[in-house]
C-alpha cells in the first residue's frame, strides 16, 4: 500500500533531489525577511503537493512554528475563505481559555462578513421584487428606491467603520497568538478552485492576514491563477500585474532532478523507472537496458511529460497488464514489441485523436513520426549503426502506413543489413500490418475490446 502523502519525508524518497530546495525555502520562512505570501509555483503534475508535505514534515522537526495545511480545493464548496483559514488557525490553539478568547475576539469579524453577504442577498431579492411589480407600481417603487438609496448610503458608512474596527480586532487577536509561536499557513491546490474562490482567497490573505508572524505559502500554478483573474475581471486586466500585488516571492519547482547545467537528468524519467519498478509492470531487462532507457528519455523529452502524466502512463500500463491474459509487456520479450505496445498506451493517454484515425485505417506516417519525435530517417552517411531506437521503430511502422511514408523508406542498399535490426528488435521477420496491429491491439485492451 502506498504511504499517505501527508506523512512522506525526503528520507523516504527524494528521487528529484528537492530536499535542498525545501531547506532553502525553510531558511527564508524562518528569517526576518518579509516574503509572505510566497508561492511555490509549478505546472500541473510536477509534484507540488508531495513536495509541500515533505517540506512541512521537514520544518516540523524543529518545532519552531505552528504549521497549518489547507487544501483549498476541498474547502472550495464552503465559499468563504476567511472562515476556512480562521477555522484551521483555531485548531492549532490549545483547548482552553486561549482558544475561547480568540474565538470571542474574531467572532465580530466573522459575523460582519456573514451579515454583509446576507445584505447582498436581500438587496438582490428586493431588486427582483421591484422588477416583478414595476409595471403597476412605478411611483411607489421610485419613492421606495429613493429611501433605499439614502438608507444604503448611511449603512455603507456605518459598515465601513464597523469593518475597519472588526478587521483591526481580528488582526490584533492574530498578532497575540502568533507572537510566541509564529504561524505559517500552506494553501495548496488553489489553481484547482473556482476562479471566484481563488481570487477571494488571495484578497483575504492580502487584506486580512497581513499580520506580523503570520505567513502564507501558496502551492499553485500561477499560469492558472492568471486565467482565474481574467475570468473574474475580464481579459483587459493585466493578470500578472494584478497577481504581483498579492505575491512577494515566487520560486518554481524545476522539472530537473539534477539542476547542474551539464547533467540535466529529467525528473520525469526517474519517476517513470521508479514507478515501473515498484509496480512491476515492465520486464526487468527492459528497465535495466540502455536502449529502452534511452527510448523512454527520448519520449519524455519530446512529449514534455509531467510527473502526473508519467503516473497516468504507468497506471495505463498496469491496466493493460491486468486486463490481458498473456501479460503483453512480458511475453515475446523483445524491445520492439515492448515499444510498439508502449506506443499504443501513449496514444490512449495523450493522443486519442490520432489513435482514432489509425483505427479508421487513416495511418499517416508523418503524424506518427511527429508523435514519436522522428522527423525522417537519417541520411545513413554513418551507416545503420547510427540509428536511434525510434528511428528504427518508425521504419517498422511506416511500412504499415498508407500516407506520407516517403520520409521513412529505407534505401534498398541497406536491405541485408536491416535484417539484423529486425531480428534484434523483433526476434523474427516482420509481416505486413504487424507493427500497427500491435499498437492497436494494445490500445483495444484498454477499450475492453
Amino acid at each position: 500500500m502506498d504511504m499517505d502523502i501527508t506523512t512522506k519525508t525526503f528520507e523516504d524518497r527524494d528521487e528529484f533531489r528537492r530536499k535542498s530546495i525545501a531547506e532553502k525555502a525553510i531558511k527564508l520562512l524562518k528569517s526576518d525577511i518579509d516574503i509572505s505570501p510566497m508561492v511555490i509555483d509549478g505546472s500541473w503534475g510536477t509534484g507540488k503537493t508531495e513536495f509541500c508535505h515533505k517540506l512541512i514534515n521537514l520544518m516540523k522537526e524543529d518545532d519552531t512554528h505552528n504549521i497549518i495545511y489547507i487544501d483549498a480545493f476541498k474547502a472550495d464548496h464552503i465559499n468563504e475563505p476567511l472562515m476556512t483559514v480562521l477555522a484551521e488557525i483555531i485548531k492549532t490553539l490549545p483547548e482552553d481559555s486561549t482558544r475561547e478568547n480568540f474565538i470571542k475576539k474574531v467572532l465580530p469579524a466573522i459575523r460582519f462578513g456573514l451579515k454583509s453577504l446576507a445584505k447582498a442577498g436581500v438587496s438582490h431579492l428586493l431588486r427582483q421584487d421591484f422588477s416583478d411589480v414595476a409595471e403597476n407600481f412605478n411611483e411607489e417603487i421610485e419613492n421606495a428606491t429613493d429611501k433605499a438609496i439614502d438608507a444604503t448610503a448611511e449603512l455603507i458608512l456605518k459598515d465601513h467603520v464597523e469593518a475597519e474596527h472588526n478587521l483591526k480586532t481580528l488582526q490584533a487577536a492574530l498578532t497575540a497568538i502568533a507572537t510566541d509561536n509564529p504561524i505559517i499557513v500552506f494553501v495548496d491546490e488553489l489553481d484547482r478552485c473556482r476562479p471566484n474562490f481563488a481570487i477571494d482567497m488571495l484578497e483575504i490573505i492580502k487584506h486580512t492576514f497581513d499580520v506580523k508572524n503570520v505567513s502564507f505559502v501558496l502551492i499553485t500554478n500561477t499560469q492558472q491563477l492568471r486565467a482565474s483573474i481574467n475570468h473574474c475581471y475580464g481579459q483587459a486586466v493585466d493578470a500578472q500585474r494584478y497577481l504581483d500585488k498579492f505575491i512577494k516571492f515566487r520560486f518554481e519547482l524545476s522539472i530537473l532532478s539534477d539542476r547542474s547545467v551539464h547533467s540535466p537528468i529529467i525528473a520525469s524519467k526517474q519517476h517513470f523507472f521508479t514507478l515501473a519498478s515498484e509496480k512491476q509492470c515492465l520486464p526487468d531487462d527492459c528497465l535495466n537496458g540502455d536502449y529502452f532507457r534511452g527510448a523512454i528519455e527520448h519520449l519524455i523529452r519530446h512529449q514534455s511529460l509531467s510527473l502526473r502524466e508519467i503516473e497516468t502512463l504507468i497506471l495505463h500500463i498496469q491496466i493493460v497488464q491486468g486486463l490481458s491474459d498473456s501479460k503483453v509487456f512480458v511475453e515475446r520479450n523483445y524491445l520492439g514489441y515492448t515499444l510498439l505496445r508502449l506506443i499504443g498506451v501513449m496514444l490512449v493517454c495523450y493522443r486519442p485523436d490520432l489513435l482514432r484515425q489509425i483505427k479508421k485505417g487513416n495511418i499517416d506516417a508523418n503524424s506518427l513520426g511527429e508523435f514519436l519525435g522522428v522527423e525522417r530517417t537519417p541520411t545513413f552517411e554513418q551507416g545503420l549503426g547510427a540509428l536511434e531506437v525510434f528511428e528504427v521503430m518508425m521504419i517498422f511502422i511506416a511500412k504499415d502506413c498508407n500516407k506520407n511514408t516517403e520520409k521513412y523508406i529505407l534505401p534498398e542498399k541497406y536491405d541485408d543489413s536491416w535484417k539484423y535490426y529486425v531480428v534484434e528488435f523483433m526476434g523474427r521477420s516482420l509481416t505486413s500490418g504487424m507493427a500497427i496491429g500491435e499498437i492497436v491491439k494494445t490500445a483495444n485492451i484498454m477499450a475492453f475490446e
